[in-house]
């Protein structure tokens, strides 16, 4: 029986793993001229491999219970089992984030290399799938260069439309709409927002340690500001609950309450009374985020002396630090996301073997259905886990 894995990222590698034994002649085609590219960027490059916190909770999509068929059956004790047999010596860091202990991706894609020459994998590069086809109980994979080939099985693990550079361009979508799959609205994710520029241009480049409020949940963290609006990790966090946000929300001072901000502000006052207001957050914020936060709540000039602070603008002075908020624009583009929200509906397929529902013998896993995860690890857990249940089910 032969096994077709359309897609060399995370989820297609396992599956052709898991679908391969002495019955099965498994081929991956990738439209990359090497598989595993989107591994290697993972993780700043270490590889995020999973995350030992892993649950529904970190996951997103219309049904989050379709991921209980992979918690049951090969969730994180067995993909760090998978990971140890094929060589790779892990640890654990602050927050169940897993890393090779080698701290490079390539460790990780190279043991997957070696497995699949191991077990006699073929893979053809440079093969970008132009349609699948089923014929009787066969399917007919065409590229663009007209190349054709006949599998038993189709296991789809091309991926979302996230990091195109790095292999997916989101076309795996038409080949499930092609045998009638429904796809959802796709947005980009684990990806930086974009705000009105007034304020964050001039701040371009400055960190800040904070509180971002979005979506109805908060993440503190190192804040970057941009010319296009908001980064740094908090931000990709939280980028996948957004949807419908119209702000987002930075608390400057998270170890402090309104009160103590507001008595700290009141105090400063007093003992830099003769010092003009362009240096009154000097030694407590940084400059230049401290004069855009004057302004933004209008407090003007700033040659004016910091003991000449009415009580209702340290009011809004502390308000403002505890809460300043910035109107949401959107996301930056796909070439920015690491991870594509949506996909295929998840009601169309099998949680236990991933198989669709409307077609025998086609599968998908990974990206390119509509489960999606927080950053950490948790989209790379998915990968594996639905890449083994497809891989197994096809090969049976």
């Amino acid at each position: 029986m032969k096994i077709g894995i359309i897609g060399g990222g995370a989820s297609g590698l396992m599956a052709a793993i898991a679908a391969k034994n002495e019955n099965t002649d498994v081929t991956i085609y990738e439209r990359e001229k090497r598989v595993g590219k989107k591994i290697l960027a993972t993780g700043n490059g270490r590889c995020n491999m999973t995350n030992t916190t892993a649950s529904p909770d970190n996951y997103h999509g219309f049904d989050i219970s379709f991921i209980d068929g992979a918690i049951k059956r090969f969730w994180v004790d067995r993909t760090l089992d998978f990971f140890t047999e094929c060589g790779i010596l892990w640890k654990e860091e602050d927050g169940g984030k897993v890393y090779p202990y080698s701290d490079t991706a390539s460790s990780v894609l190279d043991v997957l290399r070696r497995r699949l020459d191991t077990e006699g994998i073929s893979v053809e590069c440079g093969f970008d799938v132009k349609s699948v086809k089923k014929k009787g109980r066969e399917f007919i994979i065409e590229d663009y260069r007209g190349r054709k080939e006949v599998c038993d099985r189709v296991v789809i693990a091309g991926g979302g439309k996230a990091s195109p550079a790095l292999g997916s361009n989101g076309s795996c979508y038409e080949i499930l709409k092609s045998f009638g799959h429904t796809i959802t609205a796709i947005y980009p994710s684990l990806v930086q927002i974009k705000t009105e520029t007034d304020i964050v241009k001039k701040l371009k480049g400055i960190k800040v340690n904070a509180a971002l409020t979005l979506g109805g949940r908060c993440e503190t963290g190192e804040i970057l500001f941009t010319d296009y609006g908001l980064s740094g990790p908090p931000v990709f966090f939280l980028s996948a609950y957004m949807a419908g946000c119209k702000t987002a929300e930075l608390d400057l001072m998270p170890e402090y309450k309104y009160t103590d901000v507001h008595s700290i502000l009141s105090d400063r006052c007093a003992y830099l009374c003769n010092v003009p207001l362009e240096d009154y957050f000097t030694g407590m914020l940084n400059k230049r985020v401290g004069q855009a936060l004057l302004k933004s709540v209008g407090i003007a000039p700033l040659s004016r002396l910091s003991g000449s602070l009415s009580g209702t603008e340290i009011k809004q002075l502390a308000a403002a630090i505890k809460k300043w908020s910035f109107k949401i624009e959107g996301t930056m583009s796909w070439n920015n996301a690491q991870v594509t929200k949506g996909g295929a509906v998840t009601a169309q397929f099998d949680k236990v073997t991933m198989e669709s529902k409307l077609i025998n013998g086609l599968y998908a896993c990974g990206e390119v259905l509509d489960i999606d995860g927080d950053c950490g690890g948790y989209n790379l857990q998915w990968a594996w886990s639905s890449g083994y249940l497809a891989g197994t089910a096809a090969a049976k």
